[in-house]
């Protein structure tokens, strides 16, 4: 006997009925079998029994390719956040031997504090490394959420690292000034404090731009923030190089330019980890998304039929994702089964919007009737 499934003017031989399921996806079939229903289509028993199994096959096989797909999408960015740290470090690493060498050689404090600097912006790209690869270990029985927060830990640590670095030059260079301004002398700083001052300046630059380039496509908070530590140590530089060269080619009355030049580098770097440390702390506290995102996220919400009156919104930041909580409104009279799917819809808009690793969680509640409003 010829099994066959009649849908609308379609006839599917029992035959192609498996490569036909096969080529659908998940929500595909739903509608499917949902249109069937409608039109009253009915399939032969002995049909549906020789495709129940294969049928319950193809949807886990869809559902573990995309699984599958999601971990391959997660190995990837961590492998290239370790790329792009990795090529930071190795920059680094050389650029601080150079300064350190071109410091003590040329006599220049403002170019030793710049190594300094440069030797911070090695010791985070390991916090880094160190970092994101733990953000990126997936939930547990003790971490509910993720690890997320562990990337912005990271930022934090290199903000407040940067801030004591930036005080340390600060005071470095401020006590040198104190002893000339008391008739102390300073030893002119040598050229090749003025070279290296210069590459430093050139080489931060490029890294800078890759760095936040890659941070930004990757949506890592922890690379972005390491960008701008390598934009900090370009700032650095150039002041290096300006109070290198002051003192250089004026005399021995400007002198006190290296110094002076390590004390506006070292207000650079403390701006810069201010800027890094408040939407960390923010973030530990949980504060709230901005106002344009949450308006943002209610208009995604609003824009489904059948929802009305999103309320109790709350967000917050973990690590490089987001966690929302909503309450909606639907029709009482629809089946729970419905407002389900509805709710699974928005939340698959959401963390497309905002990224796979959102938190969604959606609490659903019935229409108020005219007289439970009014009261």
């Amino acid at each position: 006997m010829s099994i066959c499934v009649i849908c609308g003017d379609y006839l599917l031989q029992s035959k192609q009925i498996n490569m036909f399921l096969r080529s659908l996806r998940l929500q595909n079939i739903i509608i499917l079998l949902k249109i069937m229903k409608e039109r009253q289509i009915v399939m032969d028993l002995c049909t549906i029994f020789a495709h129940k199994v294969k049928i319950g096959c193809t949807l886990d096989e869809k559902q573990m390719e995309m699984q599958t797909l999601n971990k391959k999408v997660d190995a990837t960015r961590e492998k290239d956040i370790y790329r792009v740290t990795v090529v930071g470090s190795v920059v680094n690493f050389l650029l601080l031997v150079f300064k350190f060498f071109a410091g003590i050689v040329g006599h220049s404090a403002a170019m030793l504090a710049d190594a300094v600097h440069s030797l911070s912006d090695f010791i985070t790209d390991i916090i880094v490394i160190v970092f994101v690869r733990i953000s990126a270990k997936p939930e547990d029985e003790g971490h509910d959420y993720g690890h997320g927060k562990y990337e912005t830990l990271a930022t934090a640590i290199i903000g407040i690292f940067l801030l004591f670095v930036g005080f340390g030059i600060f005071w470095n260079g401020a006590s040198s000034i104190y002893r000339f301004l008391q008739g102390g002398s300073l030893q002119e700083p040598g050229i090749l404090a003025l070279v290296a001052a210069l590459v430093s300046i050139v080489f931060k630059e490029v890294l800078y731009q890759y760095t936040v380039f890659k941070g930004r496509k990757l949506n890592s908070q922890a690379v972005v923030a390491n960008a701008w530590h390598h934009r900090s140590d370009a700032f650095s530089s150039i002041g290096t190089a300006a109070g290198i060269g002051g003192a250089i080619l004026l005399g021995d009355h400007w002198r006190v330019l290296d110094p002076v030049a390590a004390v506006i580098v070292s207000f650079f770097i403390m701006k810069v980890a201010v800027q890094l440390l408040i939407p960390c702390v923010d973030e530990l506290l949980e504060k709230s998304l901005p106002v344009e995102v949450e308006d943002e996220i209610l208009k995604t919400i609003l824009s489904f039929p059948g929802i009305s009156s999103p309320h109790h919104l709350r967000t917050r930041r973990i690590g490089s994702y987001c966690a929302i909580e909503v309450h909606v409104r639907m029709d009482g009279s629809i089946s729970l089964e419905e407002a389900h799917e509805t709710a699974t819809a928005v939340e698959n808009k959401l963390k497309r919007q905002f990224g796979k690793g959102t938190l969604v969680s959606i609490h659903v509640e019935p229409v108020k009737k005219s007289n439970e409003a009014t009261e």
